[in-house]
């Protein structure tokens, strides 16, 4: 299966493509803003790259949040705008499983692996996985949710887990998790279009007239449009 994988929910401007389990073309690039300016060039040359065109491609997979608001609404509109065009199937991806599938089994040591970001607001959006039997990517044993840092404890595991992401020093710093039952894990922040790829690839296509893959938005934006409008939901 030939997929076309894009991320710009963080930090990060992430596109993959791939076909099976062949990587194509690949470009990650750490970035806070000019999503909007790199992303359609960035993937335009990556399918050259690929030797690709558009009506090759069998799935469309996009990170879907938590993350933020602008970057979700770039990444989102890219891939809807390519599938509709393209007439190929589009899927989301959450930023927090693709954070979490980045640790293999052998890191995580059957421990409950903590997927966080930093939601700002002395916030973070966190969510757990842990692999079960003979699990390609860890599964999640809790719902996503932005928790005030404060409050934090409640939201991790009991006993020894991995944490990882830009939200897990938060969490040290603030004295919410210790280093005697956690383990931070130096590993990228940013989702990486890989692995939503490859979770995309093993899902594989979805039922035909599915709804296109809308954002998870877990807490209300800082920012109101004219009039007090609340963004999230014109999208």
């Amino acid at each position: 299966m030939k997929i076309l994988a894009l991320d710009t929910a963080l930090n990060a401007c992430s596109v993959a493509i791939i076909e099976g389990e062949n990587i194509r073309a690949f470009s990650h690039e750490e970035r806070s803003r000019g999503h909007a300016e790199t992303l359609l060039p960035l993937i335009q040359t990556l399918m050259e790259e690929a030797q690709f065109s558009f009506k090759d491609l069998d799935l469309i997979a996009v990170s879907v949040g938590p993350g933020t608001f602008t970057g979700l609404r770039i990444g989102l509109a890219a891939a809807r705008g390519l599938s509709l065009a393209s007439s190929t199937p589009c899927i989301g991806v959450t930023t927090l499983e693709a954070l979490a599938a980045s640790v293999k089994p052998e890191k995580a040591k059957g421990r409950p692996i903590v997927a966080t970001a930093d939601a700002r607001r002395k916030e973070i959006y966190t969510q757990s996985f842990a692999y079960q039997e003979k699990d390609v990517f860890p599964s999640p044993i809790g719902a996503a949710e932005a928790v005030p840092i404060e409050k934090a404890d409640r939201a991790v595991p009991k006993r020894p887990f991995v944490i990882l992401g830009n939200g897990a020093q938060l969490l040290m710093r603030a004295g919410k998790i210790q280093s005697e039952t956690c383990e931070i894990l130096e590993l990228d922040s940013n989702p990486d279009a890989r692995l939503i790829a490859a979770i995309a690839s093993r899902r594989g296509l979805p039922p035909k007239g599915s709804p296109s893959p809308a954002p998870l938005y877990l807490r209300k934006p800082d920012a109101k449009l004219p009039g007090g409008i609340d963004p999230t939901s014109k999208i």
